[in-house]
């Protein structure tokens, strides 16, 4: 929880810990230490449940290896699940989301399905990434998680899984390419010919239309991806590309809350009518992107390199009638950085930045 305490001259200081509770300016004061990395929270409504209080648990981006090549991501994402595990009674359900293999090998994703089994006190939802998806199309993902979008209500909240990585168009078939060259050029965070892979596309966007429009506009959306439905970062597909017309959908509806994965990292971001939360990984953490973050995000403090645990974890959200609270399960003391040369936001500022060809092509049209 973050708390607000008397400051010397008068004005208010933040305690940031591992929690992020998301409702109305409950954050001000816009710095920390005169770091300038806490912005203020505007005024609005977070999606609340209407109709009861209820917990859920996240977890993405394990990205895991035969145990023959890399145990290390294996014992982290063993680590979460066993949590998970332990505290399942506490949750009305679990979400995925994404990225469970990291080259979409069926042993890969076999040894998932093995993990995520030793979850039996929760009822699990999942959602594809990039990773599990473009070494045979979402064949395997789909026969053992089931097909997306989905989606159901659960007590008084409108809660839908989307597919950001499983409409791209078709760049391989005329390059020629098999299905392991087309993985690994997907598998790049900012390969340039991996093509425009990250989107709704048009069929999805209307499927999203029709799962909203018998749906009261004032009443909670809470909305699963594995991509993050705004504009991050494009060179590191930190974005859908269709995110204009995602948010055209989502415009008439005034409670809306995006959970998303993919980035490996802390994110927050808000527009007029929706907020927007980043999860952390399993696996590793990301640097932040050269171009910053987004003005109401905390970054995380920089990670030890030398403990496998340090930077990644999973997440919890409460949701009740006053607001969605978000509690980062990231495994050390402290997760938010409170100076610059702390969170790493501006260690890639020498770099030049040039957009890639593939994300000029598409956008989801």
């Amino acid at each position: 929880m973050q708390k607000k305490q008397p400051h010397d001259n008068g004005g208010s200081r933040i305690e940031i810990s591992r929690r992020t509770f998301l409702h109305n300016t409950l954050l001000t004061g816009g710095a920390v230490a005169g770091a300038g990395l806490f912005q203020t929270f505007t005024t609005m409504n977070v999606a609340h449940a209407a109709a009861g209080s209820f917990s859920f648990a996240w977890v993405s981006d394990t990205h895991l290896y035969p145990k023959t090549l890399n145990t290390r991501f294996i014992e982290k994402a063993g680590r979460a699940f066993k949590e998970i595990e332990e505290m399942g009674s506490s949750f009305d359900f679990m979400i995925f989301g994404g990225d469970l293999a990291q080259k979409g090998d069926p042993v890969e994703l076999q040894l998932g399905v093995d993990m995520l089994a030793e979850i039996t006190s929760v009822k699990k939802h999942f959602i594809p990434g990039e990773h599990d998806w473009y070494l045979d199309m979402g064949e395997a993902w789909n026969r053992h998680f089931g097909e997306s979008p989905w989606m159901f209500d659960h007590k008084g909240v409108r809660i839908i899984g989307l597919n950001t990585v499983g409409f791209a168009p078709d760049y391989w078939t005329a390059k020629g390419m098999s299905p392991k060259e087309r993985m690994g050029h997907m598998e790049a965070l900012d390969g340039s010919q991996a093509g425009p892979w990250s989107g709704l596309g048009r069929e999805q966007m209307q499927w999203l239309s029709t799962a909203l429009s018998d749906w009261p506009k004032n009443e909670p959306v809470i909305i699963f991806s594995h991509t993050p439905l705004y504009e991050v970062y494009p060179g590191w597909n930190f974005w859908v590309r269709d995110w204009r017309q995602v948010h055209e959908v989502l415009a008439p509806y005034g409670n809306v809350t995006n959970i998303h994965g993919h980035v490996h990292q802390p994110l927050y971001h808000e527009t007029d009518n929706a907020r927007f939360i980043g999860q952390l990984a399993t696996s590793w953490p990301w640097p932040y992107p050269p171009t910053g973050v987004p003005a109401l995000t905390r970054p995380m403090i920089r990670v030890d390199p030398g403990d496998i645990f340090d930077g990644v974890g999973w997440g919890t959200f409460d949701v009740t009638d006053a607001g969605v609270e978000n509690e980062y399960k990231m495994w050390r003391k402290e997760v938010f950085a409170v100076a610059q040369h702390d969170s790493g936001t501006g260690d890639n500022g020498n770099q030049i930045l040039t957009p890639r060809i593939a994300d000029r092509d598409w956008t989801g049209n």
